[in-house]
């Protein structure tokens, strides 16, 4: 199979817009994605597209995916739905990646959308609920951030995590966010704010959660003969894991780690012939601060339980060893479930083309990590910057 190259990438503004569609805010994702590209992309040039969504508020359930792209000029083009709650675009991206290398396609569209704040309260949070264990975990009451306060609780518990810990996160990201002209939580905040806020499920306070938004995002992936000709900077897509995982917690031998993320990691890593060191940054799913430590652990940057000092001693930092989120994360730059996953993927192309707000020093690696619901599905990618297609 031929190599796969990330030769574009966009996303919308992340936020609330209640003067936008779901086919508005693709349009922008797809524009910017395209205007990034080194040479000149038609539609007319893209041969299939993947376009991941939860379909949040019910709007266009059938045929969701021709129902963006049928505006974008890709006539014809096959077009497939991809949902896997959280994770939709994270397994959008996979199956371009897959298309890419099989010989299928020469360029793929990969992306999702979401429009999340024009319904009420109630009907978003049912809405996130069918993303956990339906009979046991929604249709008993606990919601999203429920299922993530009983795993903060665990890892308190058996590591000794601390309301301070959860609480760096917020502050690191949102440090990040404040930069980032595309976030929905554009905006610093203290440890102090981020200690003391409103309770939402205990342990679990209100900067310890990520918003509900409305965005989209799109990325393009090209062979090695397409991207030869229209990238100057070539970004290999190195390594692609996935894994599904038990949906509901009841279920999981522990609640102070999430299988499905290391065994899609092992296999991320091992196809591209690296270990965690080789890393240069990462977006990690921290739609809840608890989310953000577990990544840490399970995706080998440290050790069990010792999420917590890797995050105090700054190593996560954006001068760190390995800078986490620096997009702002799905806690400060938002989380419109089905953008999510290629959102990570537009942080990751403007790292190596060094347009990042918050820019590393000369990445050769990076890592995005996609989690839908409470681990029922992950994706990991890894990238490499290549000095020449093919190389």
């Amino acid at each position: 199979m031929g190599d796969a190259y990330l030769i574009g990438a966009g996303q919308s503004p992340f936020g609330s817009f209640p003067d936008e569609t779901y086919r508005s805010l693709f349009d922008t994702a797809f524009d910017r994605c395209l205007a990034s590209v080194d040479g000149a992309v038609e539609p007319a040039q893209i041969e299939e597209a993947f376009v991941g969504t939860l379909g949040v508020g019910g709007r266009q359930i059938g045929l969701s995916g021709p129902a963006v792209t049928e505006h974008l000029g890709l006539h014809g083009v096959p077009t497939t739905r991809v949902e896997n709650a959280c994770a939709s675009s994270g397994y959008s991206l996979r199956n371009a990646v897959a298309t890419v290398r099989a010989g299928m396609a020469d360029l793929v569209l990969a992306g999702g959308y979401e429009v999340m704040t024009d319904t009420s309260g109630d009907h978003t949070k049912w809405w996130l609920g069918v993303s956990g264990e339906t009979e046991w975990e929604r249709l008993s009451g606990t919601t999203f951030a429920g299922v993530y306060a009983q795993m903060a609780s665990a890892h308190m518990a058996e590591y000794g995590t601390t309301t301070e810990d959860l609480s760096r996160v917020a502050v690191k990201n949102h440090a990040n966010g404040a930069q980032n002209p595309d976030a929905h939580l554009g905006f610093e905040c203290s440890l102090e704010d981020a200690m003391n806020a409103p309770s939402v499920a205990d342990p679990l306070n209100l900067y310890h959660c990520c918003p509900t938004t409305d965005g989209a995002s799109a990325v393009l992936v090209a062979s090695e003969a397409v991207a030869r000709d229209l990238s100057d900077e070539p970004i290999r897509i190195a390594g692609v894991g996935a894994a599904s995982g038990r949906v509901g917690l009841f279920q999981r031998p522990s609640l102070t780690s999430i299988p499905a993320t290391r065994t899609a990691a092992e296999r991320a890593y091992e196809e591209a012939g690296v270990s965690p060191e080789h890393l240069d940054f990462a977006e990690v799913h921290d739609c809840f601060a608890i989310a953000e430590l577990l990544a840490y652990e399970d995706l080998g940057f440290c050790a069990p339980g010792e999420a917590g000092t890797l995050l105090r001693e700054g190593r996560t930092d954006p001068d760190g060893d390995l800078p986490v989120n620096t997009s702002g994360g799905l806690k400060s730059k938002g989380h419109p479930i089905g953008a999510t996953g290629t959102g990570q993927v537009v942080e990751a192309f403007k790292q190596f083309r060094g347009t990042a707000a918050v820019q590393t020093d000369d990445p050769q690696y990076g890592l995005a990590h996609n989690v839908g619901g409470s681990g029922g599905g992950v994706t990991v990618h890894v990238f490499e910057r290549a000095s020449e297609v093919g190389s």
